[in-house]
């Protein structure tokens, strides 16, 4: 069986990103850096959900991600300050993290209040440690809720992007037959606060997880004119988006430079 912790050495030591433990609220989050230069803009990468299940009903132990999209994605980017955030309780045993004793915090409550809080503080962490001049924010699947719900409470998000981005749990979950996230708060619902911010929001024409449809109601509901959907043709869920992200961030460059970012 692949072992998720070799892999992500693998793939972030290949791109000179060093790894690290950073508490931030209730959790203590495994995070991976290259900070090269003090006073620039940080760009930073949230996981996806990781192997949160083992199947549509049962729920796994671990959630770290066999197939870390995130990390590869910010091991793929050229910015000068990258910073790659694991989720609440990926690449943590239940006995290093007590608050990972309780596997909510990857099921129900995954887009908790106390989650987002915790990912927002390691945000802090590092744009203080390097004075950024703001911070960037990629989300990839789950990540992108928290991307979003995160770029909500902070004034210093110079852009959002997010990729096969789960936008809209409660529409997910009911597209999938599923029970909704009672305990957990809905992206949807603070769309409105990020119209300002410049965003893409980048779906698979292939996604079976996360519909392209998915990307599109959200960017309705920012109802701006910095808001975009860009579907990207012959990609699923999980395959494919490493291999086309140096064409997609130069896109998202552009398209963000042209829409006032």
């Amino acid at each position: 069986m692949v072992n998720p912790h070799i892999t992500a050495a693998r793939t972030a030591n290949a791109a000179g990103l060093a790894k690290e433990s950073v508490q931030a609220g209730r959790f203590k989050l495994t995070a991976y850096s290259r900070l090269d230069a003090t006073g620039g803009p940080l760009t930073v990468f949230i996981e996806g959900d990781g192997r949160a299940w083992l199947s549509k009903y049962r729920l796994s132990e671990d959630p770290t991600p066999l197939h870390p999209v995130g990390l590869e994605l910010a091991a793929a980017d050229h910015s000068v300050n990258v910073v790659y955030l694991a989720r609440p309780c990926q690449y943590k045993g239940r006995d290093t993290d007590d608050a990972c004793k309780d596997p909510a915090y990857w099921s129900d409550r995954r887009f908790s209040e106390e989650v987002i809080v915790s990912m927002d503080e390691a945000i802090s962490v590092f744009s203080e440690r390097i004075k950024a001049s703001g911070v960037r924010l990629v989300g990839y699947s789950g990540g992108a809720a928290v991307a979003v719900l995160v770029a909500a409470r902070r004034n210093d998000v110079s852009f959002l992007v997010t990729v096969a981005g789960n936008l809209d749990p409660e529409y997910v979950n009911k597209h999938h037959g599923v029970d909704p996230l009672k305990t957990s708060l809905n992206p949807m619902d603070f769309a409105s606060k990020i119209s300002a911010i410049p965003q893409v929001h980048f779906s698979g024409s292939e996604d079976r997880v996360i519909p392209p449809s998915v990307a599109g109601r959200f960017v309705k509901a920012v109802n701006s004119p910095y808001a975009k959907h860009q579907e990207v043709a012959g990609i699923s869920h999980h395959g494919g988006w490493k291999e086309r992200w140096p064409d997609l961030s130069d896109r998202l460059v552009r398209v963000l430079h042209l829409e006032g970012g």
